[in-house]
């Protein structure tokens, strides 16, 4: 490519691929309008999500190697295509009044755009930011995270103004628009190409190129031990992180004995802290290594759901909780960096895409979970310590992580 690429313009044009698929974290926003106006169930209307989910991960595992093969441009024009036609379609659905169409679009498509979309910038931040790999991969995730606090108004401005279908028209000719835009500039960097030191001169003398401990193809690493270790590791983060955020407000008042308005207004903090969580725990995985990160990340969980349970008084409940949400959002932010230095940024983007089969199991997983101990003990408690639990084998995984890097690499300390 051309040597006039300015890698911080590529770090903002994964930002606005990420802030448009984001969107979906505000999906909560068209429940009740769809719900009123159409008479689907609460179950009907969050298939769709659920739909989306399973396809962003699956996309993701299917399209990683069309991205590593024709590049970071091209899987962005091809997500922009899916999500923009799936938020189009999705208001032709509910002007049809039709609920499988709206799985369709809103399910099925816009879930592909998401993958896509999820995965193309990523892999190319990391090779444009060999020295600030989790920096460069916890802005384009914050994105993703923050992709819902913008999202959110305009669609309660948009329904209250000019109706469901009309939103979903507006903002997916919006979104396809700034996927457009921004997948237009990205490109990878120049082959051996190295961040210049005066461009870096701000940085601190401690921040450190990644490890790279091999270079290999994403067929090679998906029959490493150390891939599944990432692979249990993500589906254990985001299998408790999402049952916590499916079940937050009423497990609020049950708890901690809040508001249901109360509750509402930790809810919607708990998306800033979620993509706070991504760019913070990204840099600082930059500094102290991926591995020291996830070990820091479930020791602070499983504090914090042994605490949950006996904990009465409502702001240090929402404490709690906005703690696991950082490192909910930080266990997406960092896996990228992580994949780099285990297998190389080769084929990163399709290694990402199989990891992120977890993140479709866990979206699953995570809220039946919730919901049926919560249905059989008739309390959130069991379903607190039974993530404490999982939280336990996640960080022995990690540790045992530790020891084989430090095996292979003895005189280095991962970074």
């Amino acid at each position: 490519m051309t040597r006039s690429k300015n890698r911080w313009l590529i770090a903002l044009s994964a930002v606005g691929i990420h802030i448009s698929i984001g969107s979906i974290y505000a999906y909560s926003v068209w429940k009740n309008p769809i719900q009123e106006t159409l008479g689907w169930s609460r179950t009907e209307v969050g298939w769709a999500f659920s739909i989306a989910i399973l396809f962003l991960g699956f996309s993701a595992a299917f399209l990683g190697h069309f991205v590593e093969k024709h590049g970071p441009r091209k899987g962005g024009l091809l997500a922009a295509c899916f999500f923009g036609l799936g938020m189009i379609g999705a208001g032709f659905a509910i002007d049809m009044e039709s609920k499988w169409l709206y799985y369709l679009f809103y399910g099925a498509i816009t879930g592909i755009g998401l993958g896509v979309g999820y995965i193309s910038p990523v892999s190319t931040l990391v090779k444009w930011f060999p020295d600030r790999r989790g920096l460069a991969t916890g802005l384009a995730i914050m994105g993703f995270g923050f992709g819902a606090l913008i999202a959110g108004p305009l669609i309660n401005a948009g329904i209250a103004n000019i109706g469901i279908s009309s939103t979903f028209y507006g903002l997916g000719a919006a979104y396809f628009i700034v996927m457009v835009c921004s997948s237009l500039y990205l490109a990878p960097p120049p082959k051996d190409w190295q961040p210049v030191a005066a461009a870096d001169r701000q940085l601190k003398p401690n921040a450190r190129r990644g490890l790279e401990l091999s270079q290999k193809m994403a067929n090679e690493a998906v029959k490493t031990t150390h891939f599944y270790y990432l692979w249990s590791m993500l589906f254990i983060n985001v299998c408790c992180g999402i049952a916590v955020i499916s079940v937050a407000s009423p497990m609020a008042q049950e708890i901690a004995g809040m508001s249901a308005a109360s509750a509402a207004t930790m809810v919607g903090l708990m998306g800033l802290f979620n993509g706070l969580g991504r760019i913070g725990w990204a840099s600082f995985s930059d500094y102290f290594g991926r591995p020291n990160t996830y070990v820091a990340f479930f020791v602070l969980q499983i504090a914090a759901f042994i605490a949950l349970p006996v904990v009465s008084n409502a702001t240090l409940f929402q404490i709690l909780i906005f703690l696991i949400l950082t490192c909910y959002g930080g266990g997406f932010a960092a896996v990228p960096a992580y994949i780099s230095d285990l297998f190389g940024t080769r084929q990163l983007a399709a290694i990402h895409g199989y990891l992120l089969t977890a993140w479709a199991a866990a979206g699953v997983v995570g809220p039946t979970l919730a919901s049926s101990v919560r249905e059989m003990t008739d309390s959130y408690v069991g379903t607190l310590y039974i993530f404490a639990g999982l939280f336990c084998v996640a960080l022995a995984v990690s540790i045992w992580i530790q020891v084989e890097i430090r095996r292979i690499v003895p005189a280095v300390q991962p970074a």
